[in-house]
């Protein structure tokens, strides 16, 4: 006999995945409780994965030492000391997701007051990003040392799990690619010997009053990014 199964998501699920949203401007002095965060990451370790093997490594960073950390990650920023352990170049975008970017950029850099061709604005903007957007924690994910795009995979399952439980327990986050640009210097001030930054998540609650966390994003339709055989 078939089981009814539910057709309609409960208005609980939709608002929570819907409501997530990244976080641009902080209160730096609104802590995370202790608590609170070992119950995130704790629900955010029933992510799925291969196997089983959950190969995320998640090093989570606060009070004096994630002051210390930013103000290396912005010096090693200001020398151009990068160290990328999974390459990036614009290449990697196709045509159309060139286009969500810049309409992204255009209305982010907008919101802000940054003029398109002020590029002196934009790189002080993206220095400034490396205080974690002012957010008392910040979350490093790793990954094994193989360069396997499956490990990968099973990282981004972990990070959208931790978002979701974050959103579920009224913590902001924002994740932030350019943080992965540092790795060394990260590696360096934690005392990792090993494993593959793959991202940073800047997490607290948000300042209300920033107009940038107002800024919201849109949606490919349904029908540009899947089909249905059958």
């Amino acid at each position: 006999m078939d089981l009814p199964r539910p057709t309609e998501l409960s208005g609980s699920t939709e608002k929570l995945i819907r409501s997530r949203h990244a976080v641009r401007a902080f209160r730096p002095d609104a802590a995370v409780p202790p608590e609170t965060m070992r119950a995130i990451f704790s629900l955010a370790g029933a992510a799925p994965s291969n196997s089983n093997a959950q190969p995320w490594r998640v090093e989570v960073v606060s009070g004096a030492v994630r002051d210390r950390l930013a103000e290396s990650l912005r010096e090693a920023h200001a020398a151009q000391r990068t160290s990328v352990d999974f390459p990036y170049e614009e290449a990697m975008y196709s045509p159309v997701q060139q286009e969500r970017r810049a309409a992204f950029g255009a209305q982010l850099y907008g919101t802000l007051g940054i003029a398109p061709a002020d590029h002196a604005a934009r790189a002080a903007y993206d220095a400034e990003s490396l205080r974690f957007y002012g957010a008392p924690h910040v979350a490093f994910l790793f990954v094994s040392d193989r360069d396997d795009a499956r490990l990968a995979a099973d990282a981004g399952a972990y990070m959208q799990t931790l978002l979701l439980a974050m959103t579920g327990y009224g913590v902001d986050s924002c994740p932030q690619g350019l943080l992965s640009f540092y790795a060394d210097t990260v590696r360096d001030e934690l005392g990792i010997t090993g494993g593959k930054l793959l991202v940073g998540v800047s997490f607290g609650y948000a300042d209300d009053t920033a107009a940038v966390n107002r800024v919201t994003t849109g949606r490919a339709a349904l029908e540009a990014t899947t089909t249905f055989h059958g």
